[in-house]
């Protein structure tokens, strides 16, 4: 690596550690967790998700990730791919022979409707019902706010950020209508259920807002990502391409997929995998210290900010044997039993570890599964289009050209 395992700048009086190596990386999510937050490392994003799993801390954070969490226990897991596997149908046959489609759009479209569907029950269709320059302009309007200095700037009367405080405040209302409806028809067991009850108990109403939006957007606009650059890589490897069809052909037969085949989509998991190691849509951590820190000789003091990057460290050629080539066929148990552990952690690790991680994993192997029985796809573009690194990784293009198979 060119610059080494700890890159150490400063901005104005702000120390900035880039930390390369997996062993720092466990240190820092995991084995010294307590002595890192989020702090000021997502102040921007706190303008759109407030105090939500993704921006919270402390007491805070380990509260309303206990009332979350058996939302995605895996018993329930089943439940939801069975909610995944017509949703994706539905959007797969809708498509025409020769359609160009931006794919990028399409599995933002299709992430969301799921989130929907699986989170917040009937209630949730409404959401996915909504124009999707909605939330488009909610997620990736956020890079401006997510600036340096955003609370200074966010007062500003600049278009980009009226465009925002507008969606904003558009999908806040849209959330609380969501609520009061289910107010009013009662029942369900969901994970709106669950924040309800917990609101009853207690939770403020706008804490409920905050895990509302959360869970919707960061978690369909990751995946999303993920599957995007999946169909990317695919068109540019044939020899992929035709495998992952040959494994969905046999396992399948034709049939819709069901959350039992997943063991069985090996190689379609594998795919999926690859694709997060090469464009990790959460591509860049941050953490602020709270306690001194010592990392390959290094003092990292208090206020310090510390950032780990998946796209830098699964793209080592320490790790990963031609680490720029797609190569899905890297995962097999002995290859991953050779690397650290945080030599890939799309997902992040620790107790501020994604905590739907496992619902992710079955949604992006289904979604493939059931898109690769109908479609194949090729680049408009000649060349791969560049990352646009937000606050997650998307392709600058993913434009493509929809064949029947």
């Amino acid at each position: 690596m060119e610059y080494g395992d700890i890159v150490h700048v400063k901005v104005g009086s702000l120390r900035v550690y880039l930390l390369n190596h997996p062993d720092d990386i466990e240190q820092v999510l995991v084995t010294h967790q307590q002595r890192f937050v989020k702090g000021r490392s997502l102040n921007g994003a706190r303008r759109l998700f407030g105090n939500g799993l993704l921006t919270s801390d402390g007491p805070l954070h380990s509260r309303q990730r206990r009332i979350i969490q058996p939302a995605f226990h895996r018993s329930r897991l089943t439940g939801y791919g069975e909610a995944i596997i017509p949703l994706t149908s539905v959007q797969r046959d809708g498509w025409r022979d020769g359609d160009f489609l931006d794919m990028n759009a399409e599995m933002s479209r299709l992430t969301l409707a799921i989130a929907a569907r699986t989170l917040f029950g009937a209630e949730g269709d409404r959401l996915a019902a909504a124009d999707p320059a909605l939330f488009a302009d909610a997620v990736d309007l956020l890079d401006v706010p997510s600036l340096p200095y955003a609370g200074l700037v966010d007062v500003l009367r600049m278009g980009q950020l009226r465009r925002f405080r507008r969606a904003r405040a558009q999908l806040h209302g849209m959330l609380n209508d969501v609520v009061e409806q289910r107010r009013r028809n009662g029942g369900g067991d969901d994970l709106l259920s669950m924040l309800l009850t917990a609101r009853r108990d207690g939770m403020p109403e706008v804490q409920l807002r905050d895990e509302l939006t959360t869970l919707l957007l960061a978690g369909h606009d990751t995946t999303a990502n993920a599957l995007a650059w999946a169909w990317l890589l695919l068109a540019d490897h044939p020899e992929v391409e035709e495998r992952l069809y040959g494994e969905v052909e046999d396992v399948l037969g034709g049939r819709a997929p069901v959350p039992d085949d997943l063991p069985a989509l090996e190689f379609t998991k594998k795919v999926f995998a690859e694709a997060m190691r090469l464009y990790p849509p959460a591509w860049l951590l941050g953490r602020v210290a709270v306690e001194r820190h010592e990392a390959r000789g290094y003092v990292i003091s208090p206020g310090s900010l510390v950032v780990l990057s998946p796209w830098v460290v699964q793209r080592d050629g320490r790790y990963y044997r031609n680490p720029e080539r797609f190569d899905p066929n890297r995962w097999t148990p002995e290859q991953e039993d050779t690397r650290p552990r945080f030599a890939y952690f799309p997902f992040g690790g620790g107790s501020r570890g994604c905590m739907g991680e496992a619902f992710a994993w079955m949604e992006g192997i289904l979604v493939l599964a059931t898109i690769a029985q109908r479609w194949r796809f090729r680049r408009v573009d000649a060349e791969m289009p560049a990352p646009y690194p937000g606050l997650t990784l998307k392709p600058g293009s993913a434009v493509m050209r929809a064949t029947k198979r």
